[in-house]
């Protein structure tokens, strides 16, 4: 299917002299999905960054990648929208041969007391963060090469069940139910599909609107006493995408520093 112009911007790719392994992650340009991209290209993958809004953020995700020694493009691409995400794998192959791993980072937060919520913030929340998620995974099941990996993103606060998450945590909740159902519908694919929810990590996505005193005292749950990073996260989702993780299957790993 032709790529529409209008949903596909290109950042300067460094062409690759022999068929790399290709990674795929939404969400690339910000926090989590960009310390991703810059971690699978260093480990030898072909990165597509798919992002939402900021094309200057991305091509920095690209440029990071390539002044690496990696290979990456940028592609445009509303996670929700079906016509948009399957032009991002067809922009992957066309680019870089073929897909082996997608990385679904893109998400967004909206917090609020269920009692309170207005119910226009919950359907934006739901649109990218459920449909969003089922509409890239789609995509994968019928793309993603024998031996690849798909990893999905939730969140720890759908066990730890914080005031204040219900909407967000509601749509990870799904997202969580989805991991062991697609794991067992790819079966004789050799493909896995995992799931990893991070605890507090110091993204925007996160510290927006929190203040010093809320952020300290999330800090100090883990018994490591910190807030995860971004590399925290991304060495997970590297592990999972590799062979080394690849008999781990239809799985939710809580990365959180030992919260319970």
């Amino acid at each position: 299917m032709p790529i529409p112009a209008s949903s596909v911007d290109t950042a300067p790719a460094v062409r690759p002299s022999a068929s790399p392994r290709v990674a795929i992650v939404t969400g690339g340009s910000r926090g989590i999905g960009r310390r991703t991209v810059g971690r699978l290209a260093a480990d030898g993958y072909a990165v597509v960054v798919g992002y939402a809004g900021s094309r200057d953020e991305a091509e920095a995700a690209v440029k990071e990648a390539v002044d690496g020694g990696g290979r990456a493009i940028a592609v445009r691409a509303d996670v929700a929208d079906e016509v948009a995400v399957a032009a991002l794998f067809d922009a992957a192959e066309a680019e870089f041969g073929g897909v082996d791993v997608v990385v679904h980072t893109a998400g967004r937060m909206h917090l609020a007391p269920i009692a309170e919520l207005d119910l226009a913030a919950l359907d934006d929340l739901h649109r990218t963060n459920v449909r969003g998620t089922f509409v890239v995974v789609q995509q994968a099941a019928r793309r993603v090469r024998r031996g690849g990996a798909i990893v999905m993103f939730s969140t720890s606060v759908v066990a730890l069940a914080f005031p204040g998450y219900g909407a967000y945590s509601a749509g990870k909740g799904a997202v969580e139910a989805l991991t062991p159902i697609l794991a067992r519908e790819l079966r004789g694919r050799d493909v896995t599909a995992n799931t990893v929810a991070p605890g507090p990590t110091a993204t925007d996505l996160f510290l927006d609107g929190k203040d010093e005193q809320t952020i300290a005292r999330l800090a100090a749950q883990p018994p490591l006493e910190r807030l995860g990073t971004p590399a925290d996260i991304a060495e997970v989702v590297a592990f999972l995408a590799s062979p080394a993780g690849h008999w781990i299957n239809g799985q939710v790993v809580r990365a959180n520093g030992g919260i319970v």
